[in-house]
């Protein structure tokens, strides 16, 4: 299950550190990091789910809204301190809506890249679901 993942908060007068490691705080090892930044107001990431790939997702500045669907319930998680992140494991569609200006979101994967783990068509999502 999707669940959120509080960080070690390391602080001092200098300024604040916030980590993740396997297996500390991730339940997978990390094969692949990315980041979306610049995202115009209004617009929709995501929109598509992992058939084996599970992620972490850490708004490392701003915030942003992040929906998940799990063929019978949405749920919906706000990203907005760099010292809690999200786990969502594989087939669960995904978007994310309402980034903040300047936020930046930092995904770790435990997969390589591979667009046949993809899942584009939400109908196809439902199927593989049963729904």
């Amino acid at each position: 299950m999707p669940k959120i993942i509080e960080l070690p908060k390391i602080q001092d007068p200098r300024g604040s550190l916030s980590f993740f490691e396997y297996p500390s705080q991730l339940p997978f090892e990390i094969k692949r990091t990315y980041w979306i930044y610049d995202v115009p107001g209004g617009e929709v990431r995501g929109g598509h789910a992992f058939k084996t790939q599970n992620e972490f997702i850490v708004a490392l500045s701003g915030s942003f809204d992040l929906f998940l669907f799990d063929g019978s319930k949405e749920i919906k998680f706000s990203l907005n301190r760099s010292y809690y992140g999200l786990y969502v494991p594989n087939m669960f569609w995904r978007r994310m809506e309402n980034f903040s200006t300047n936020s930046l979101a930092l995904i770790v994967s435990d997969r390589e890249y591979d667009e046949s783990d993809y899942v584009r068509d939400f109908d196809d999502f439902k199927q593989l679901k049963n729904v």
